[in-house]
C-alpha cells in the first residue's frame, strides 16, 4: 500500500478542531507534537523588545495515497491556512516503508 504523511504546523488552539477534521475526512489516526516553536515571515515583539510567539503544535498524519489529498486541503480550509497569515502550514510527503501500521490500517509494509 502507499501512503503519505501529513505534517501541520498549527496554533495550539486549533489542534482539536483539526484533528477532528482530518478523522471525518478519512485520517484513522494522528500523533501531536505539542508546544513547538517557529519563525515565519515577520516576528513579533512585544514589552521590552521580547519576541512574541503563539504556542504551536505539529500534527503528523499517516494515511493512504488515495486519500491525502482530501485531508490535506481539509485541513487548509479548517486552519484558514491560506485565508489568514500566520495560521498554520500543512506538507505532504512521500512514505517509501512503514512498518508497524497492520493492525490500524489492515496492511503489512507499505
Amino acid at each position: 500500500m502507499n501512503f503519505k504523511l501529513i505534517m501541520t504546523v498549527v496554533e495550539s488552539r486549533k489542534t482539536r478542531k483539526l484533528l477532528k477534521a482530518a478523522r471525518e475526512a478519512g485520517a484513522s489516526g494522528s500523533t501531536v507534537i505539542a508546544n513547538v516553536r517557529g519563525e515565519g515571515a515577520t516576528r513579533s515583539f512585544g514589552i521590552l523588545g521580547l519576541e512574541v510567539t503563539d504556542v504551536r503544535d505539529v500534527l503528523l498524519f499517516l494515511v493512504h495515497a488515495d486519500q491525502a489529498q482530501t485531508i490535506l486541503h481539509t485541513l487548509a480550509e479548517v486552519g484558514e491556512f491560506d485565508q489568514k497569515s500566520g495560521t498554520g502550514i500543512a506538507i505532504q510527503l512521500d512514505v517509501e516503508q512503514a512498518l508497524g501500521i497492520e493492525r490500524q490500517f489492515g496492511a503489512g509494509k507499505g
